[in-house]
């Protein structure tokens, strides 16, 4: 076949469609006792995300192949197929394919065309997997290897303008699950991938395979001794494009906005007239943030603001016409028609109403939200209605490991050693005594205060 991994046969048994966050007989919390302390080591290790950061998400179908196709084949494929994520290999010395078409303007075009892109790292693999891959690792070396390889997908993500809070995967193959050993070296290769990462601001997935990666990564997901990845990507083919009801891996572990199958092996489909061989997936997760190209609309200098807000301390202005690097949108002060604001490669931030986006009242649908995601680190993490714990809860519990998609944070009642809460990307309240952000006593920049 031509994509990256020939992989062995599925299993073909069902798979119940179980509610999300079913059987969890856990107490929610936004307090504690007197002798309650948060986890913020392993296996929620915290994410340091730089200025002029984002976390990017996508709920669609989506495809991989082996090469990046040309961008003629991917606008072809945007106007008339049902898929709006595509996969890069973008590294790795087990990489197996040329990629003559995967460069900085390919994935600005593409990103432009409205995809988004799906970042996979074909590092060492496991030393018992089942492949003929040359470059493994054993327990001996995984850590050493898995800091390597995502020292090396840092460098290789930025050279193509994957800004910090994406989502990077490295692709772990199937392998031979009966060596005990190997089974530690995976854990140990996926735990120092998911720190190195994370040091850096981004988000660390993993590509698995039902039977083997994703068996042993969900047996040891409250492990403190492993860091736990931020989502998962399993290849099962049994053509069920289900986000759920996965036989080796609870509904309730990597269970908001975490997830993507591979639910149907290497075939041909053609869309606007061009025939490509892909591997079918469902994605609901974090994917690559790229910043989107815009200019400067008002009359006279544009001012770029430390938050979004004309209260903010101005950092620089531009001039009519200028070229913006816009990574996300935000709500802040109003100004004009519009209480959106834009955040700049830069960290700045600049009002909406004088940037050339779709829209001068509201949210552009081409821009994600700033978002800054850290993993839950209690058991269940009650949501509530504002930020405190007289307000309401409303809505499921988050349950631990979970992503807090956190846009924006302000002052309520104290949790802990905190009285800072997190404002979610569906309008919720959680405490950030349990998210694992930069700071669980203050603020954690940069994250913007909330309007």
């Amino acid at each position: 076949m031509s994509q990256e991994r020939k992989r062995s046969h599925f299993g073909a048994g069902p798979i119940g469609a179980l509610a999300l966050f079913v059987g969890l007989a856990v107490l929610s919390v936004d307090f504690l006792g007197p002798s309650a302390q948060p986890v913020m080591a392993e296996p929620e290790t915290k994410i340091t995300y730089p200025d002029g950061s984002s976390a990017t998400r996508a709920d669609a179908s989506g495809f991989d192949t082996c090469a990046a196709p040309p961008l003629s084949t991917l606008r072809a494929w945007r106007q008339s197929s049902p898929y709006r994520v595509v996969n890069i290999y973008f590294g790795g010395r087990n990489r197996g394919c040329d990629q003559p078409n995967l460069t900085k303007a390919w994935v600005r075009d593409a990103h432009a065309m409205g995809w988004r892109l799906l970042p996979t790292y074909m590092g060492d693999q496991p030393s018992c997997m089942h492949g003929d891959k040359p470059y493994r690792y054993t327990a001996s070396n995984a850590t050493s290897r898995g800091n390597a390889d995502a020292k090396d997908a840092l460098a290789r993500a930025r050279s193509l303008g994957l800004l910090p809070g994406s989502a990077l995967y490295a692709d772990v193959e199937h392998y031979n699950r009966a060596d005990a050993s190997c089974r530690t070296a995976v854990r140990r290769y996926v735990s120092a991938w998911t720190k190195t990462l994370h040091a850096s601001g981004y988000l660390a997935g993993v590509y698995v395979h039902q039977d083997s990666g994703l068996r042993d990564l969900a047996a040891s997901y409250t492990s403190s001794t492993y860091a736990r990845p931020d989502a998962v990507w399993m290849a099962r083919w049994d053509g069920n494009s289900s986000l759920i009801g996965w036989p080796t891996a609870s509904n309730s572990q990597w269970a908001v906005w975490q997830r993507a199958k591979q639910y149907r092996g290497g075939h041909n489909e053609t869309w606007g007239g061009v025939r490509l061989n892909i591997d079918s997936d469902r994605v609901r997760g974090p994917v690559a943030t790229v910043a989107r190209t815009y200019r400067v609309t008002s009359t006279t200098p544009l001012n770029a603001r430390t938050g979004p807000s004309t209260s903010s301390s101005v950092v620089r202005t531009y001039n009519p016409g200028a070229t913006l690097s816009v990574v996300c949108q935000g709500s802040g002060s109003r100004v004009g028609t519009t209480s959106v604001w834009n955040r700049l490669t830069s960290g700045a931030w600049v009002s909406d109403r004088w940037v050339s986006t779709a829209s001068n009242t509201g949210f552009t649908s081409a821009l994600p939200r700033c978002m800054y995601p850290g993993q839950v680190t209690t058991a269940s993490l009650n949501a509530r209605t504002g930020p405190g714990v007289t307000y309401r809860t409303t809505g499921s519990p988050l349950p631990r490991g979970a992503l807090a998609y956190v846009t924006c944070q302000r002052a309520g009642s104290r949790v802990g050693t905190t009285t800072v809460w997190n404002r979610l990307r569906d309008g919720r309240w959680v405490s950030d005594y349990y998210v694992s952000n930069r700071s669980n006593t203050g603020y954690s920049a940069p994250i913007p205060r909330c309007p």
